[in-house]
């Protein structure tokens, strides 16, 4: 493994939010110090000051508090352990809004070249097509390169609930993961004509209360029913061996099942019902989604009926039309940011088990965490 990728950071909690909070802040605030500087130092080149940027922030934490006062509790915790500010906490979980409402008010529209958050793809295989009769949940996530420096696997022991496993940014509460009760998430970005007209949750902390939930049928009400301030596309399965994606506008759900034991998306809209009714906006920014998902479905079905873990790896593995690939190496964008898959992530949660491995385009290293175990460095995985 090249000496500059390093395995995420295990972060392990337990206790009230605060004190989880605290501990998660205490173990890596050199991360979460950095990821305050990659979306703060966006506002500052927004031209937002210190006070411009507290008022900004403020809006959403009216939002977060309201959706859970526990969340807010958590992020105090992670800002004291860490020696930041509570603002800033709340930045990197609201940042999509936040960034995006920064550039509306200053009337900095995204341009066309740009690319934005969330470029994955996402893939559930249900027991009818997995060798083992197992769910298998994973992803590519793609984003700024810089956010390998960030990002951890944080384990959170509940009193309140199922313990979970989730990949999220150092200072996040949430990206995707799974939990004790075998409900698991991923999310890709998706972009709509409806986005920012609206008030709403922000998306990391959707994912966090899906994380919470002992039921998916409550997790389903979490991603399906919560108004958001902007597009998104949640992926959500059961260990019991059901899968269902959300196209998420602000104000609307859309559904989409499973075909042939299989979903796969990417940052396209794909539903008619959806397509009937939104205008994707995002294609100028993601061309290439249309065929990341076409990509992993073929070679998902050449691997044959029965799929494993590995079939899945190699799929997100691809390279098909790189740089532009299901799997990005680090290049430059139009904007001067390095653009990369940031991490793979593959969840076995009838095992309770999640498998990362960081910077995949030049790294085949995963590293397998638990829900009940230590990490564990696995070997290379096959070209």
């Amino acid at each position: 493994m090249p000496a500059m990728v390093q395995p995420c950071p295990f972060v392990d909690v337990s206790g009230s939010p605060y004190q989880r909070g605290r501990q998660h802040g205490a173990a890596v605030p050199s991360r979460v110090k950095r990821s305050i500087e990659l979306y703060g130092g966006q506002l500052g080149d927004l031209g937002y000051d210190a006070k411009a940027k507290s008022a900004l922030i403020g809006e959403f934490a009216g939002e977060i508090e309201a959706f859970g006062a526990h969340y807010i509790e958590e992020m105090r915790g992670i800002a004291d352990g860490a020696g930041v500010a509570l603002e800033d906490i709340i930045m990197v979980n609201a940042r999509t809004e936040v960034i995006a409402k920064a550039r509306m008010i200053k009337n900095r529209p995204v341009e066309a070249t740009e690319e934005l958050d969330d470029g994955c793809t996402g893939a559930i295989i249900l027991p009818e097509r997995s060798a083992d009769g197992e769910v298998i949940h994973g992803q590519n996530w793609d984003w700024r390169a810089e956010c390998a420096e960030t990002a951890i696997v944080l384990r959170v022991r509940r009193d309140d609930g199922p313990d979970f496993l989730t990949f999220v940014e150092a200072g996040g509460l949430a990206r995707c993961g799974m939990n004790a009760a075998g409900v698991s998430i991923t999310a890709n970005y998706l972009e709509c004509d409806r986005d920012f007209t609206q008030s709403g949750v922000p998306l990391a902390l959707i994912r966090r209360k899906v994380l919470e939930q002992e039921h998916l049928a409550f997790a389903i009400k979490a991603v399906a029913a919560t108004p958001k301030a902007c597009s998104n596309n949640m992926m959500l399965s059961t260990v019991k061996g059901f899968g269902i994606d959300f196209e998420c506008a602000p104000d609307e759900a859309f559904p989409i099942y499973p075909q042939d034991g299989m979903i796969v998306h990417a940052n396209h809209w794909v539903g008619q019902v959806a397509l009937g009714k939104v205008k994707n906006t995002s294609i100028p920014r993601v061309p290439e989604s249309f065929y990341r998902d076409w990509r992993v479905k073929k070679l998902l079905d050449e691997a044959g009926r029965k799929l494993t873990v590995d079939n899945l790896k190699q799929a997100l593995f691809d390279d098909f039309l790189t740089p532009y690939s299901v799997c990005r190496p680090a290049r430059p964008n139009e904007q001067g940011n390095l653009s990369a898959t940031v991490a793979m992530v593959v969840m076995q949660p009838a095992k309770g088990i999640m498998e990362v491995a960081p910077l995949p385009a030049q790294n085949r290293v995963f590293t397998r965490y638990s829900l009940t175990e230590d990490p564990v460095l696995l070997a290379e995985a096959a070209e």
